[in-house]
């Protein structure tokens, strides 16, 4: 029995154990798809590099759009000499433009043509103002309109640059005689954190309108309210003028709903004490 025993324990010994035919098992298997991991991991590889190969790129189309625009906008910079003067330049540069349309042409043409060709880029959103602008002045307010309306959909939320095209837009509708798509951009361009970049200006356009539309007492609010919040910025100086002008129209001038700011505490002076519960 001890030398069978003996036998078995040799005979099972020499038997492979469950780790060594798992590891066979694994080892056929890595074998038979070998060709499929590494297809995979070179797919993962691949996208790693596809990713940064597009984010590079896009990069360097960023930076050449930028340079261009950059250099399209120098038509900005010529001026306009109107009347009989000689229209000369020093040498390399371009002669003075002889009238604001002519100018306002050139930039239509020369920011149409950078942003067909940089189309997707910042560069080309940003182009876009200057483009609006220029339409406006023309005239051509759907122009103007499309351009406004593409830098409001594509620039950053936080972009300061919004309130003007907010407020370029609320103009263009204006000039259309669409006085209620003039007021929703004026709301617009009040909500936009720009600093003291057109303070207060929103509320204002908000009031004029409303004088348009015959909502006078409405736009009295508006303008008491801006008056006492702002009165130290252009906005608040041209609403206290606005409302000498409607109390003169015989509209009641109302008390502001708005508290006027709190002067600021002499230096040195103990901060106010936080009201109570």
């Amino acid at each position: 029995m001890a030398q069978k025993s003996e036998k078995m324990t040799k005979q099972e010994l020499r038997a492979p154990d469950a780790f060594q035919l798992y590891g066979a098992e694994a080892s056929d298997w890595l074998m038979k798809r070998s060709q499929i991991i590494g297809t995979v991991a070179a797919v993962v590889v691949l996208g790693g590099l596809i990713a940064a190969l597009v984010q590079y790129f896009s990069n360097r189309t960023e930076e050449k759009a930028s340079k261009q625009l950059g250099q399209t906008l120098q038509v900005m910079e010529r001026p306009v000499v109107e009347g009989d003067l000689p229209l000369q330049a020093p040498p390399g540069e371009q002669p003075p433009f002889k009238t604001q349309q002519e100018k306002d042409q050139a930039i239509v043409k020369a920011l149409g043509e950078f942003r067909t060709q940089n189309k997707g880029t910042d560069a080309a959103v940003t182009a876009a103002l200057p483009l609006g602008k220029a339409e406006y002045r023309l005239g051509n307010h759907d122009g103007a309109l499309a351009a406004f309306g593409e830098f409001i959909k594509d620039a950053p939320e936080n972009d300061p640059l919004l309130v003007s095209a907010y407020e370029g837009q609320g103009y263009a509708h204006e000039a259309k005689g669409q006085l209620d798509q003039a007021l929703e951009s004026f709301k617009g361009m009040a909500k936009v954190e720009a600093g003291d970049y057109l303070q207060g200006m929103g509320l204002y356009h908000q009031a004029r309108i409303l004088v348009q539309q015959g909502k006078k007492d409405e736009a009295a609010q508006l303008l008491a309210d801006l008056k006492a919040s702002q009165a130290n910025t252009a906005a608040g100086r041209l609403a206290t003028e606005r409302l000498a002008v409607l109390a003169a129209e015989g509209v009641k001038v109302p008390e502001p709903k708005t508290a006027p700011p709190a002067p600021a505490p002499a230096p040195g002076a103990p901060a106010p004490a936080a009201p109570q519960q």
